[in-house]
C-alpha cells in the first residue's frame, strides 16, 4: 500500500548511495549476501530471546535490501546481472521473512499457531505475485524497473518492515500482533487475486 509513495521519496537518495557504493567497489550481490547474513543473525537473535538485537539486525537487513537494487541499476548495461540479482534478492527476502516467523515460534511457543497462519498467508501471497510476474513478463506488461512485477496490496514491503518492528518491539503482545498481521496479509492475497483475475480476463 505504501511502497509506491515511499519509493518516490527514497528512489533519488537510494540511487545516489547505490552509485557511490558501486564506485567504491561494493556490488549488489555483495549487499544481498550481507543482508541475508544480517537477516539470519536477526533470526538467531530472536530465537535465542534477544528480540531487540534481532530488531536492530532486521532493520540493517532491510537497509541492505533497499540498497542492492539501486546499486545494481547504477550500471544499466548489466541487465542480466540485475536479473540474477533480483532472483537471489527475492529468495533472500523470503528466507528472512519466514525465518523470523520460525524464530518467533521457537522463542514464544504461544505464538506458533498465529505464526503458521502468517506463513500460509505469505505462501499464498507470494505464489500469486510470482505467478503474475511470470505472466506479466510473457505479456510484456510494463513494470516499475524492478526484476519482478509486484501487484499492489495492503501488505507490501514497507508494511512488512513496520509489522516486524512492532512485533519484535512488543514481544508480550506478539501473538495478537501476528494474528493482526495474518489478517492484513490475507486481505492482500484477496486483493492480488482480484487484480490478477481482472488483468487476465
Amino acid at each position: 500500500m505504501l511502497d509506491a509513495s515511499i519509493r518516490r521519496v527514497l528512489d533519488g537518495p537510494l540511487r545516489t548511495v547505490g552509485a557511490k557504493l558501486d564506485s567504491f567497489g561494493v556490488t549488489a550481490d555483495g549487499l544481498t549476501v550481507a543482508g541475508l547474513a544480517l537477516g539470519v543473525g536477526a533470526c538467531a537473535a530472536v530465537a535465542s530471546g534477544n528480540w531487540f538485537v534481532g530488531l536492530g539486525l532486521w532493520l540493517l537487513n532491510r537497509l541492505a535490501d533497499g540498497l542492492d537494487g539501486p546499486t545494481a541499476r547504477s550500471r544499466p548495461e548489466a541487465v542480466r546481472a540485475s536479473d540474477i540479482g533480483g532472483f537471489f534478492d527475492i529468495m533472500a527476502d523470503f528466507a528472512v521473512y519466514g525465518g523470523l516467523l520460525v524464530a518467533i515460534g521457537l522463542a514464544e511457543p504461544d505464538t506458533r499457531l498465529a505464526a503458521l497462519v502468517v506463513f500460509l498467508a505469505y505462501y499464498l501471497s507470494g505464489s500469486a505475485f510470482l505467478a503474475w510476474s511470470s505472466l506479466a513478463a510473457a505479456r510484456k506488461v510494463q513494470g516499475d524497473g524492478r526484476s519482478l512485477h509486484f501487484p499492489a496490496g495492503l501488505a507490501e514491503g514497507t508494511e512488512t518492515i513496520l509489522a516486524y518492528v512492532v512485533i519484535l518491539a512488543w514481544r508480550d503482545h506478539a501473538t495478537l500482533l501476528l494474528w493482526i498481521w495474518a489478517a492484513i496479509v490475507g486481505v492482500t492475497v484477496v486483493q492480488r487475486l482480484v487484480f490478477i483475475r481482472g488483468e487476465l480476463r
